[in-house]
């Protein structure tokens, strides 16, 4: 059989520090001593020498599979969020406004962003989800394989290299499984949210007669229901309007409040003639008939408005948003080893991962800007035409939403495979052993991205210019009836011109299919990424040679080579730049790296008077990147044990991110993005120096800016990027009285800074910092920006630089405590967990050589001050009945950072704290059948319909239940 190793004098005593930093209840079952001669060495997160489980300087948190189980869904970046550390920006939910990101569920730990926290499997790097991160799809990995999911914070770049700037998520699977098991389980919403996912899965393991090999074969299937936002219970088109009760800044009255039924009556899916006055703005019914359209009651801004209800007629903003996408996922899995010789085994693991995602985006748009010629038009009705040419227009111009051409889809059809073989071991020379793992992996990643229903601006103004063939009798393009075209006509066709067909605007579905498909397409883009790797690494101690006074050096060396490939193709039109986005190229980019790297455990005192066990570990890695030069980690940390009760631990290190192939490589591509104009008279007085700057830039005093709508983007990636680097620091106490057994309390403070921080600086910190700069306007970043005839923001040009610095702090706790109540004539066992996080810091430095333009973060929703969740558990016989619950503290809905907004900005101005319960019981009827039934979030306590941030449950109470069998 494959010999387990075990610890020696290196580790005396490490059990007991093993009882810190992890709420897996097995680790709370642990003796407080153990015999040194029966410890064995295990993989622990955050080091690559095998020691006592959890022994390692910084703390470590663990979800087990019982509680991903509980959670009732598929999307394991969603449970990862319920986790104190861990934001949601990056969620399946986070990501449901990304096209290019639909369907993806990455972790972001300390809100640093998902592409500075490293995901592992089983220790190991995994292929990215996306050509635009470096982050790890986690719907990727199937729930039911995991056996427990551990989270370190601070830069851990010296063990793992890259991408561990604000820690590691290591996700361990399960192995060696023998028998057959089934499982199934799903979710139902119970406020009519329709919120419903289902999962089923099979699992087949076998070992060898002689014990030497397993092999197991994993399949399963889910499904997440797509939930549109205007399905939530608290949608109600929420936004802001003007207070008319304002009196000016600073007069204890709100500048602005929040309403619901917040829309624009300029647009719709019937179409809207004089959107922006100029005549009388008429709209249609779904059939064509003229109306005139409602008036809004109060403003929003230019372009929206609050009303007393949800008229048909009006846009709001969330009617085609989607919450979560339809999304199904096939995974085929195997895992296999097979002991060569005593001290040889060979592993691997391979999957394939199917995901198709729908999301849903907003249809294509014409907001103004597209005209209509009354006289000719074949489809206007007689008494409009008339109403129009009374008032002496001839010409009006229209917005419209082309939902009848159907919304703009994002198809996403996502497929992985991942191979992972290796051998490891041990050898000995003399009387030294020596662990190994030489390891070999692939990943490659295959997208195919359809935007479906996407407009060909040019086609449809050819298809709008409709007049009635005088030879047919007919309505025609005018562009296909020469002798109504004039001298200086000019056909504005850009896709088969020859085919054009008449489109009518007014009213929902009443042009033709052909006009349909002239105005329409799909856009079409394939990515491929590849990740290939090889590596080793070599553990030993230093037992045959000498010792510290606490025992043997534990040394551990290794090498990695990485190749990172990717490449993301578009159809030709989308080249050209014919639909509404500008032309978007092909992008190619890739880079290797080498990385060596050292790893020691120093064992200085142990079983003497004021040090139980004083121990020091250090890693040092150094890494040369084709695309971004070397760049060296390190890391040094400490674990002191004064007396057996107390524990004091803590790391101190620097860690870097190197820039991934999008920052590195992308080519200039269009897109778009939702502003504030400083320049604007609500937001002119937010910087000092605003007010000047606009005036010297052309723009008058009290400006209303239209800044209610995207504006265009143009952004691409910097091959002159280098590594961004971060210094992170962790310090704590770990408790655990001898007077009471299973109980603990652990204590940690986490600092975090990065600087060199790679940025795509955003559309918003360009226009800010065009007018906010001392002396006069920005000329660097107001040249990146272009504004229309009206001084409204048309188009903003941005990249990726070397610029921003971040922060963060805060403090860590966990109470644990397991008892048999037996002792208290009860019956069963009571199993008590408590997490909380307070954050002290989240600033970023959108520039870190500016640090008076300071982005304070904590606070605002999303990153709450506080966070708590507590786990109890009763477990009596073959009953388990739990209770989780998950606070959230009162956070701000504006700008908290100093100088810029207040609380009398908008009103309301904070989302209260929210506190959600969760009930669950698990019955056990053998040792080959259990199932559950749970309750989430029982009282249906949902945030107000004014936000949809994805760290909330916006979903209300639900209820998931399921079976798992099994077979010997």
């Amino acid at each position: 059989m494959f010999k387990k190793n075990l610890i020696t004098t290196t580790l005396r005593n490490a059990a007991l520090i093993g009882l810190v930093g992890s709420i897996a209840y097995p680790v709370l079952a642990q003796e407080n001593s153990v015999d040194e001669e029966s410890v064995e060495k295990i993989k622990v997160t955050g080091s690559r020498i095998k020691r006592a489980e959890l022994s390692t300087p910084a703390p470590i948190v663990s979800v087990s599979a019982e509680e991903i189980k509980r959670f009732g869904t598929p999307d394991l970046g969603s449970i990862l969020a319920e986790l104190p550390a861990i934001a949601a920006g990056s969620t399946l939910i986070g990501n449901n406004n990304s096209n290019a990101n639909a369907g993806l569920s990455s972790p972001d730990l300390r809100s640093l962003g998902e592409n500075r926290t490293l995901t592992l499997v089983n220790g190991k790097r995994h292929v990215a989800g996306s050509p635009f991160s470096n982050a790890v799809d986690t719907g990727s990995i199937p729930a039911a394989m995991i056996e427990r999911i551990e989270v370190i914070t601070g830069g851990a770049s010296a063990i793992y290299g890259s991408d561990a700037v604000s820690g590691v998520i290591n996700v361990i699977l399960r192995d060696d499984y023998e028998g057959l098991e089934f499982r199934f389980d799903g979710t139902t919403d119970l406020e009519g949210v329709g919120n419903r996912t289902n999962n089923f899965s099979a699992l087949y393991g076998h070992t060898t007669e002689d014990g030497r090999g397993n092999i197991t074969f994993f399949a399963e299937k889910n499904n997440i229901n797509q939930v549109m936002q205007p399905d939530l219970q608290q949608a109600a088109a929420w936004g802001t309007i003007v207070n008319p009760l304002d009196t000016g800044e600073n007069d204890g009255i709100a500048d602005r409040l929040r309403v619901p039924f917040v829309g624009s009556e300029m647009i719709n899916q019937y179409g809207v003639i004089n959107p922006f006055g100029g005549g009388p703005r008429i709209t249609f019914m779904p059939d064509g008939t003229p109306m005139d359209q409602v008036s809004r009651l109060e403003n929003n801004s230019f372009a929206f408005g609050n009303f007393d209800q949800r008229y048909d007629s009006v846009f709001f903003g969330e009617d085609y948003v989607n919450y979560i996408p339809d999304q199904e996922t096939v995974t085929l899995a195997s895992t296999f080893r097979y002991d060569i010789t005593d001290n040889v085994r060979f592993y691997g693991d391979v999957k394939h991962v199917d995901k198709k995602i729908e999301q849903q985006f907003q249809p294509s748009f014409r907001f103004g800007g597209v005209f209509v010629d009354v006289e000719d038009n074949a489809f206007l009705d007689e008494s409009t035409r008339s109403r129009l040419l009374d008032g002496g227009q001839s010409v009006v111009e229209m917005s419209r939403f082309f939902t009848d051409i159907g919304n703009r889809t994002a198809s996403n059809d996502r497929e992985l495979f991942r191979f992972i073989g290796g051998f490891e071991g041990y050898f000995s020379l003399s009387d030294t052993e020596f662990d190994y793992d030489v390891y070999y992996t692939r990943g490659e990643v295959s997208n195919v991205r359809r935007t479906l229903n996407d407009l060909i601006p040019s086609n449809f103004l050819a298809a709008l210019d409709s007049v009635i063939d005088p030879e047919t009798g007919q309505a025609a393009c005018r562009s296909q009836v020469p002798a109504l075209q004039g001298d200086d006509y000019e056909d504005p066709a850009l896709v088969n011109p020859e085919n054009c067909a008449p489109f009518n605007p007014f009213g929902f579905g009443q042009a033709s299919a052909a006009a349909a498909d002239f105005i329409a397409g799909d856009v079409q883009r394939e990515d491929e990424i590849t990740q290939e790797m090889i590596g080793g690494t070599l553990a030993f101690d230093s037992a045959e040679w000498f010792e510290l006074p606490g025992g043997p050096l534990g040394i551990a060396l290794g090498y990695e080579y990485r190749e990172e490939e990717v490449e993301t193709t578009t159809d030709e039109l989308t080249q050209q730049g014919v639909f509404t986005n500008a032309a978007t190229p092909n992008s190619f980019g890739g880079y290797d790296v080498s990385e060596f790297f050292v790893e020691l455990r120093l064992p200085l005192l142990s079983d003497v008077m004021l040090a139980k066990e004083l121990s020091l570990d250090a890693a040092y890695r150094t890494a040369d990147y084709s695309h971004a030069g070397s760049a060296d980690a390190w890391q040094v940390g400490f674990m002191w044990a004064p007396i057996e009760d107390v524990r004091i631990r803590g790391t101190v290190g620097e860690a870097v991110r190197a820039p991934n192939v999008d920052e590195a490589f992308s080519p200039q591509s269009p897109g778009f993005a939702n502003i504030n104009d400083p320049c604007d008279a609500d937001n002119i007085n937010d910087d000092p120096d605003r007010a000047a700057n606009c005036l010297a830039l052309g723009i008058p005093a009290g400006f209303e800016a239209n800044d209610n709508v995207s504006i265009e983007t143009v952004s691409g990636g910097n091959p002159d990027l280098f590594s961004e680097s971060s210094e992170s620091k962790t310090v704590g106490v770990v408790w655990t009285p001898e007077f009471l057994e299973n109980f603990s309390v652990t204590l940690d403070f986490y600092d975090i800074e990065i600087e060199d921080a790679i940025t795509e600086v955003g559309a918003q910190d360009i226009l800010d910092n065009c007018v906010d700069a001392t002396g006069g306007p920005d000329a660097g970043f107001c040249s990146q920006i272009d504004r229309d005839e009206n001084n409204d923001v048309a188009v903003v040009r941005s990249g990726f630089i070397n610029a921003s610095a971040l922060k963060t702090s805060g403090v860590e706790f966990q109470i644990r405590y397991t008892t048999e109540l037996g002792d208290l004539g009860l019956p069963g066992e009571l199993r008590l967990n408590l997490q909380g996080n307070k954050v002290n810091e989240l600033e970023e430095y959108a520039f870190q050589d500016r640090p008076d333009e300071i982005n304070v973060e904590v606070g605002e929703v999303g990153d709450p001050e506080y966070q708590l969740r507590t786990i109890v558990d009763y477990r009596l016989d073959e009953w388990n009945f739990n209770y989780t619950s998950r606070f959230i503290d009162r956070s701000a809905l504006f700008d908290v950072s100093p100088g810029a907004d207040s609380p009398e900005d908008v009103s309301p101005a904070f989302v209260g704290s929210i506190w959600t319960h969760d009930f669950s019981i698990e019955y056990t009827y053998n040792e080959n059948v259990d199932v559950y039934v749970g309750l989430r979030n029982a009282f249906n306590k949902v945030p107000p319909g004014y936000t949809f941030n994805p760290l909330y449950d916006l979903l209300g109470r639900r209820l998931n239940a399921g079976i798992t069998v099994r077979f010997e």
